[in-house]
């Protein structure tokens, strides 16, 4: 796709389970691209892929949906592998990128709200950890001993319930809550 907009008609039009987005791109950038894709009933996975790795990129892209982070000087075996990952649920992010999210986590204000897991039963504050934790839905479903659909029912409502639209906004969310309070699993 040429721009944003473009990348939104397409993913209309073609209903891919994944999408690699830039982020700077004519008329309408990336992470609205991404805002826009991820709102649709059934949305495909959106990594973004740039060239620049800033706090306020990869803060907006995240606030957007997208699930993963990867810079365009990731070797290409590596790209295709994370499209592989995404398209199985895990979120990918290139080590650099990471790495400014965990230091940009453990610097910003922690709540004094209660824990953000309390709203939900027992069974969906285990699923939301393991997600948190880098666990695929497969990986989850087995070390639960549950179908692969009734996760993504469980993740479905955990969205809902947390006001979140991806795994890695979830993962934010425990993880944020984690670090205030110590406690982890």
């Amino acid at each position: 796709a040429a721009d944003g907009l473009d990348a939104a008609a397409r993913v209309a039009d073609l209903h891919p389970h994944v999408v690699l987005m830039d982020v700077r791109m004519p008329r309408c950038d990336g992470v609205e691209a991404t805002r826009t894709i991820r709102a649709r009933t059934h949305p495909p996975t959106v990594v973004m892929l740039t060239a620049f790795d800033t706090d306020d990129f990869l803060l907006r892209a995240l606030d957007a949906g997208a699930s993963g982070f990867l810079l365009k000087h990731t070797p290409p075996a590596e790209l295709v592998a994370a499209v592989q990952q995404a398209a199985d649920g895990t979120m990918s992010f290139s080590p650099s990128v990471l790495q400014r999210l965990v230091t940009h986590a453990t610097r910003a204000p922690q709540p004094t709200a209660s824990d953000p897991l309390d709203g939900l039963s027992a069974r969906e504050a285990e699923i939301a950890r393991l997600v948190a934790d880098g666990l695929t839905n497969a990986e989850i479903a087995g070390r639960l001993f549950l179908s692969l659909p009734t996760i993504k029912t469980h993740l479905a409502r955990i969205f809902d319930k947390l006001g979140v639209t991806s795994r890695v906004q979830l993962a934010l969310a425990v993880h944020g809550h984690n670090g205030a309070s110590g406690r982890h699993r």
